[in-house]
């Protein structure tokens, strides 16, 4: 059951991404290190969608393929931090010419959604992933938690690129609340 809700979800999440509506100027930094990005990134805030519904200690890790594409494996725990395990595998391409900073999540084929990279720490401590139509926004970390004056510091260049904070809901992460 699980499987068919998450196969459902990507669908969802896929169809919408294609769906051609007008852009916005968005940018995306100019260059990605595939290599530095991959790993492990913790969901720190995200504007909500249905896909993501009940979603727990979300987690996203990025595994450069030796084909050129990068491995997406998406979890979260479903309805609380303890959870089911929610779990959908992807492949990510990088759109040419982009620096690595866009690229096109595939669940199913033939979808894909755009991701693109609009902020990103010089250390790879953290990125911003939304889509030019900023319908679709996630705040990332390496760690389940981010030092306020980051994450405040985020939030002003988002409200300069002209995303709405106010639909932007904070991910609980399982080390929030053992404390």
């Amino acid at each position: 059951m699980m499987t068919y809700s998450l196969l459902i979800n990507a669908i969802i999440l896929t169809t919408i991404a294609v769906t051609n509506t007008k852009s916005q100027a968005l940018q995306t930094v100019p260059f990605v290190d595939l290599n530095k990005y991959a790993g492990k990134w913790f969901e720190i805030a995200s504007y909500p969608q249905s896909f993501q519904k009940g979603c727990h200690c979300t987690t996203a890790e990025y595994t450069v393929s030796e084909k050129g594409y990068v491995i997406v494996e998406n979890r979260c725990n479903r309805d609380s931090v303890n959870g089911k395990q929610s779990y959908i595998k992807g492949k990510a391409f990088v759109d040419k010419n982009s620096g690595n900073a866009k690229l096109k999540v595939q669940f199913f084929w033939p979808f894909k959604g755009k991701y693109w990279i609009i902020d990103l720490a010089n250390d790879y401590s953290y990125a911003v992933v939304s889509n030019p139509n900023k319908k679709y926004l996630w705040i990332l970390s390496r760690s389940s938690k981010m030092e306020e004056s980051i994450y405040q510091g985020i939030i002003s260049r988002l409200k300069e690129k002209g995303f709405d904070i106010s639909k932007l809901e904070t991910t609980v992460q399982i080390d929030e609340v053992i404390k």
